[in-house]
């Protein structure tokens, strides 16, 4: 299919997505790698720098969709409170926690100080 832009060029509909496609670089690929300190071979950046051109060409093209009838979620799943309700239940007798303590010292555990 070829589309004419005030007829003074023809361009093929590939030649069009080309043209929107946001490509990343090979030099995107080093400051990604360098960020993330990882060693890849030349071979592995031009492998991830298409693979990461053809992943932000997907989010283009969810940026296409009409979402302006959908209501925004935080979840896709209500969200239900899983945790018990707090009660009131008896604690623990201090002399018996203490009672096989290595050290202690008015009524708590005493360790080894650990900074300056």
């Amino acid at each position: 299919m070829l589309i004419c832009f005030g007829c003074t060029k023809l361009i093929s509909l590939r030649e069009l997505v080309q043209i929107n496609r946001i490509m990343i670089s090979l030099e995107d690929v080093e400051h990604i790698a360098k960020l993330a300190r990882l060693s890849l071979t030349d071979e592995e950046k031009k492998k991830y720098a298409s693979q990461l051109s053809r992943l932000i060409d997907h989010f283009q093209q969810l940026n296409e969709i009409d979402t302006s009838s959908i209501e925004p979620v935080s979840h896709i799943l209500p969200i239900v409170n899983v945790l018990r309700e707090d009660k009131v239940s008896p604690s623990y007798n201090r002399d018996e926690l203490l009672a096989n303590a290595p050290e202690k010292e008015n009524g708590f555990f005493k360790v080894p100080k650990i900074t300056d």
